[in-house]
């Protein structure tokens, strides 16, 4: 007769896959903020208008989204690790986690629209 345990399995196992999407953002978050201060050292807008301007550039518009991209994917990976260590009914972690990811669904949609408006 084989025993079963009563021991309920939980998390997803992603600990390396978490571990290497934090570094990768983190290095293209850092990457992204350098050039752009840099940029900014070079064009110093003064003023809306000149903000407006630099923003022109396809390059940029295309850099800052990709940021954004990693921002929230970011936030994503902590968010839910801390959701799954931390909330234990399986209910309510459903629920915050569908609400964090409409969130930031919702914010990558908003970003898109200010930078290509």
């Amino acid at each position: 007769m084989v025993r079963q345990s009563k021991l309920a399995v939980t998390g997803a196992h992603y600990g390396s896959k978490d571990w290497l999407a934090q570094r990768v953002t983190a290095i293209l978050m850092t990457i992204y903020l350098i050039v752009l201060m840099g940029v900014l050292f070079v064009v110093a807008p003064q003023d809306y208008a000149g903000w407006k301007g630099l923003f022109q550039s396809q390059w940029l518009r295309i850099a800052t989204f990709v940021f954004f991209i990693c921002v929230f994917l970011h936030a994503w990976v902590g968010v839910r690790n801390v959701l799954m260590d931390y909330v234990h009914p399986v209910s309510v972690r459903l629920m915050m986690q569908i609400t964090v990811v409409t969130a930031l669904l919702f914010y990558l949609v908003w970003t898109a629209e200010i930078l290509w408006s």
